[in-house]
């Protein structure tokens, strides 16, 4: 992170692993010669750096450990503390037979004492580590486990875990019963899914990756991750850049399409969002009863035109300058509103569909979001929850996916749009399989017309010709980014206006 608080670090410091990617990545570090031993002694020394960083050398510390590598990376964290003389206790609430593997030789290594969770006392401790379970949990805690979990959230002093906070699954973020709550996690060579995924990420604090000495090249080859944590280098390659001699059409004219005088804010809260992020043109294209009350409200760089029905609009995109349509913002769900969305659906020119279109889409006969997959051009889909399960909570395979990550992709496959699930934890997913987790934005962002100006960053974007999933990476970035830099208190009329100086902050010269 530099002094801005953004990472500028290449694509591959961006890749999310699976559990069973990162299982595959231990194996790659353990036949490249590093035996799995010492990956478990320098994650515990990396737990053992973040305890001291909390109490210094005179804390008194208590680590729970399970059975597992997890426990054994507490294990070593445990030894080296007690070396750098810090008063250490360790809670084990399993049976010390059930630790095999390198997580034996660990606990050989500690030679202390191991205490059982009926000797638990709060008050001895200043911070506690959560070593119990890492980020291959696949069941919720039960009996002990659960109980030593609900100890360390009621112990009233920081705890820190290791990996994953117990609990929480790596791969979903879910946390299907009690879970530690962190203050902050400590995980190595690479983010799991669950580090970004709600509930996961509130659970976790802050999250610090150690470098443990994986092979990064080999081992993320072998993995294959194809899903990120959504960041500047994500997308910075794929930016919009213009020549000395551009104008206002290869800068990209994007057409909003909007309904009524009840809904004149959405649309141009999207218009000019368009604008901001470098679009050329942006034309509200209205309802003729709307077309005064547009031309009386301003900005004048907002062009504006009646369209009443689906010829006047197949005529508007006759202008083959018009490089990218979005639907959605106030369009309305009457007749005209939808045959607007089946016009945009049927062009040949990249479309962001949102808001009432996405509802007009899923009314559709032949299976809505499945029309998608025959454009001729990229289509964005911006679904909140209750638009995503309109659209495909009907999908026997999307709806029992317990990922929403993994529910993004399919759903994404299935439509072939680049699918943004939004949320405290949007995921943006490609048909291909691409994906990325945001972890930019803030509450703030919860108020009305905030979609609307995503919706027209996407939109302004695609017009440029960025191709549409790295538009979607970099609109909802950019998006929650502004919102962090306003905060509470903004209106969604800002929101547009924060791109410029969010721009020149952030993309280099």
């Amino acid at each position: 992170m530099d002094d801005m608080g953004i990472d500028r670090t290449g694509r591959a410091e961006l890749a999310l692993l699976t559990t069973r990617q990162m299982a595959l990545a231990d194996r790659v570090a353990i036949a490249a010669g590093t035996p799995g031993i010492e990956l478990m002694e320098r994650a515990g020394r990396a737990v053992a750096e973040a305890v001291l960083g909390r109490v210094g050398r005179a804390g008194r510390v208590t680590l729970f450990c399970g059975p597992g590598n997890n426990g054994g990376d507490g294990f070593v964290a445990a030894r080296l503390l007690r070396e750098r003389g810090l008063a250490v206790r360790v809670v084990l609430p399993g049976d010390t037979h059930d630790i095999k593997g390198d997580a034996a030789v660990a606990l050989d290594r500690w030679a202390g004492p191991v205490e059982p969770l009926s000797g638990f006392d709060a008050k001895q401790s200043d911070v506690f580590v959560d070593a119990l379970f890492g980020a291959g949990l696949t069941r919720p805690l039960a009996g002990v486990f659960a109980e030593a979990a609900a100890c360390l959230n009621g112990a009233g002093r920081p705890v820190i875990a290791v990996d994953i906070p117990s609990g929480v699954s790596g791969d979903t973020g879910r946390a299907d019963g009690v879970a530690v709550r962190a203050s902050e996690t400590v995980t190595f060579f690479r983010l799991k899914p669950g580090h970004l995924l709600q509930p996961g990420r509130s659970l976790c604090g802050p999250v610090t990756i150690a470098d443990i000495g994986i092979p990064a090249r080999a081992a993320l080859d072998a993995a294959g991750a194809t899903a990120f944590r959504n960041d500047l280098a994500l997308w910075l390659q794929a930016w919009p850049r213009h020549a000395v001699d551009t104008h206002k059409f290869r800068r990209g004219a994007v057409a909003v399409l909007a309904g009524g005088i009840a809904g004149v804010g959405a649309p141009r809260l999207s218009a000019r969002a368009a604008l901001r992020i470098g679009a050329g043109l942006a034309t509200v294209l209205c309802e003729p009863e709307a077309l005064p009350v547009h031309a009386a409200r301003g900005p004048d760089a907002l062009m504006q035109r009646a369209v009443a029905d689906r010829a006047a609009l197949e005529a508007f995109l006759g202008d083959r300058r018009i490089s990218a349509i979005l639907a959605g913002p106030a369009l309305g769900l009457d007749r005209r509103a939808q045959d607007l969305v089946r016009v945009a659906i049927e062009s040949d020119r990249p479309a962001v569909l949102d808001a009432d279109a996405l509802t007009a889409l899923a009314g559709f006969s032949g299976g809505g979001a499945r029309l998608l997959a025959a454009r001729a051009a990229e289509t964005v889909l911006t679904p909140h929850e209750g638009e995503f399960q309109r659209l495909f909570g009907r999908e026997a395979a999307i709806d029992a996916e317990p990922s929403k990550l993994e529910r993004a992709r399919k759903a994404a496959a299935l439509s072939g749009a680049v699918t943004i699930y939004k949320g405290a934890d949007t995921v943006i997913a490609a048909p291909d399989g691409r994906a990325a987790i945001n972890a930019t934005g803030s509450p703030a962002l919860a108020t009305a017309g905030s979609g609307d100006v995503l919706a027209g960053l996407i939109a302004g974007l695609l017009a440029q010709g960025m191709p549409a999933f790295d538009a979607g990476c970099a609109a909802v970035w950019l998006h929650g980014l502004a919102g962090e830099r306003l905060g509470m208190g903004l209106i969604a009329d800002d929101l547009p206006e924060a791109i410029t100086a969010l721009l020149r902050d952030v993309l280099p010269a």
